[in-house]
């Protein structure tokens, strides 16, 4: 198998398939594999390219291909799609797969290390235990209102309030229905030390990152935001410039153009969601205070609220920190406000 080029895998938890092209593009091999069996190939194959789609396993996979002398590559799901022929199976996804990964001009997703993904994981795990703390919330406020007790909106004045409901005698709450806006209060408090946490953690991670300490000296770039886009994307090189990495957040607008008609629309919302609505809630928090501030980003920002509104204005500065962002990744160098 010393004439192999390419190999694309469709990846699954305990049957593969594989499909190998060589350097003049005509097929070599298409079989099923075994986990043992796959692992085996990418042993015993000359160095080649190593394309899978973008999946739970794919940056396992990568990492493990890479170990001996591969070059891994990662194809989103949605550039395989247009090269499969025929009807879905694991074999067709297999070909589309090594179809796809030669292309020239085709974009891939960075293979992540271990320690990206670690820190991957803590946002996942802060994402989950947020949206767990916002039903909770939510449910408390449902369940007591149909008692006929309202509460203001906001997270703290219900957590002052319940309190203060579960010891008032005069409301309409059973003992069973003190027992169980109690129990929802205990694990809203118990989801904030869990949350926290993880906020730790982070806080941690951040510290002990220089790219990270880097990119916080932005406006509206945290922690949270630091270290999220560097999970994701590491140091930026798999992206040519900063608009291409916007482009990859989905901060820049969809088209719609035919006959040299050039027709933007809203932001194509592509990408990590997560990671798009942190750039988001950091350019609208930066946006708030701009007028406070006299660096040039802040002048420019403040003076496009002034003309096309405040969620305008968001997402341009959000597309602009990510732009930016990337330079200081990408260079390795610091961030100065007044070259920007």
């Amino acid at each position: 198998m010393g004439n192999v080029a390419r190999v694309g895998i469709d990846l699954a938890k305990d049957v593969f398939h594989a499909y190998a092209v060589d350097e003049h593009e005509h097929p070599v091999f298409s079989r099923s594999l075994t986990r043992r069996q796959l692992r085996e190939l990418l042993v015993t194959l000359a160095p080649c390219v190593i394309a899978t789609e973008s999946s739970g396993t794919a940056h396992h996979w990568a990492r493990y291909a890479r170990r001996f002398g591969h070059q891994p590559r990662i194809v989103a799901s949605h550039y395989v799609t247009p090269y499969r022929k025929g009807n879905k199976h694991d074999a067709a996804d297999a070909e589309a797969i090594c179809e796809a990964a030669g292309r020239p001009n085709m974009r891939f997703v960075p293979v992540k290390d271990i320690e990206q993904q670690d820190v991957q994981c803590l946002h996942r795990i802060r994402q989950r235990r947020m949206k767990e703390r916002t039903a909770v919330i939510n449910q408390a406020r449902g369940l007591l209102l149909e008692f006929g007790i309202p509460v203001r909106l906001g997270p703290g004045g219900l957590r002052r309030a319940i309190p203060v409901i579960l010891n008032d005698a005069t409301n309409e709450l059973s003992e069973r229905g003190r027992r169980l806006i109690a129990a929802l209060y205990n694990e809203w408090m118990d989801l904030e030390h869990r949350i926290a946490e993880v906020d730790r953690e982070i806080e941690h991670v951040f510290r002990e990152s220089a790219a990270c300490q880097r990119l916080a000296k932005m406006g509206g770039i945290g922690p949270l935001i630091s270290t999220a886009l560097v999970a994701a994307v590491g140091n930026a090189t798999e992206f040519k410039n900063g608009r291409h990495m916007a482009a990859w957040l989905g901060l820049v607008p969809r088209q719609h153009s035919s006959g040299g008609q050039q027709r933007l629309l809203g932001i194509s919302k592509r990408g990590d969601s997560y990671l798009r609505a942190l750039f988001i809630h950091g350019a609208r928090a930066l946006l708030k205070i701009a007028q406070r501030r006299s660096d040039r980003i802040a002048r420019w920002a403040a003076g496009l609220e002034a003309r096309r509104g405040f969620n305008v204005a968001t997402v341009a500065l959000a597309n602009k920190n990510a732009r930016i962002a990337w330079a200081v990744l990408a260079h390795g160098e610091p961030f100065r406000a007044e070259r920007q």
